[in-house]
């Protein structure tokens, strides 16, 4: 039995002359056209490089397959919203609670100003999500996430701060991808997304209050096995 291999979907070469970063540049824009008008299940590189007007051979040197470009599409775009979330998250001048009021509140108007690109990319989804890339780009956000999760609940297992963090991801990005589809007005958008804040804060509260008392269970207890060993050398 053989095993299916998963296609290549990083680039072939990066550009190193201006030349060459506007033909990509060119041929990524063609891209969100072609996306956009016709379909994940009908995008091509023929039809990618007609919009672009350049030849297939040119956009082979630097895309191996469909693939390479909507993964591409889609590696820019989730490092957009990684580092405006970063750029929140790490940002220790507020609470954590603040932090998560404005990752809702950028997530939703960021989902909604690129609903158009990101309910195309959505579709696509299935042709790059099992690529190792793929994969890689995910597990980079989430690390993001780790790190606010273990600065603001440490007395949480490992386990638990990766819980609670898949909880709020998959709970936001549900959601703002639903937002973007009503096509709500942006105070609506705004509206929606101070409620959701508002249902992380809590949870979080939560989440705190248990980390608080499982670091108190710890000290007692390390304060115990230190007395017991004081009192064993008498």
């Amino acid at each position: 039995m053989t095993t299916r291999q998963t296609p290549r979907i990083s680039v072939r070469k990066q550009p190193k002359q201006q030349r060459s970063s506007q033909l990509v540049a060119d041929i990524l824009e063609a891209a969100i056209r072609v996306l956009q008008r016709e379909g994940a299940q009908r995008f091509t590189t023929a039809r990618v490089a007609e919009m672009a007007g350049v030849s297939i051979g040119s956009l082979y040197q630097y895309f191996p397959n469909k693939g390479a470009i909507l993964f591409r599409l889609q590696s820019d775009e989730w490092q957009r919203t990684s580092n405006m979330l970063q750029s929140i998250l790490a940002d220790k001048v507020r609470s954590p609670q603040e932090r998560l009021r404005a990752v809702a509140l950028a997530f939703f108007r960021s989902e909604c100003e690129e609903a158009d690109l990101r309910g195309a990319l959505h579709d696509a989804a299935p042709l790059i999500r099992d690529a190792p890339e793929s994969h890689d780009l995910i597990a980079a956000g989430m690390r993001r996430v780790a790190l606010f999760m273990r600065e603001t609940i440490p007395g949480l297992s490992k386990a638990e701060r990766g819980r609670a963090a898949d909880i709020i991801m998959m709970s936001l990005g549900s959601v703002g991808k639903q937002v973007s589809e009503l096509g709500r007005s942006a105070a609506e958008v705004d509206r929606l997304a101070m409620e959701m804040g508002d249902m992380f804060c809590a949870y979080l509260d939560q989440l705190i209050a248990r980390s608080k008392a499982n670091g108190k269970a710890r000290s007692r207890q390390a304060s115990a096995v230190a007395t017991g060993k004081k009192r064993a050398n008498r």
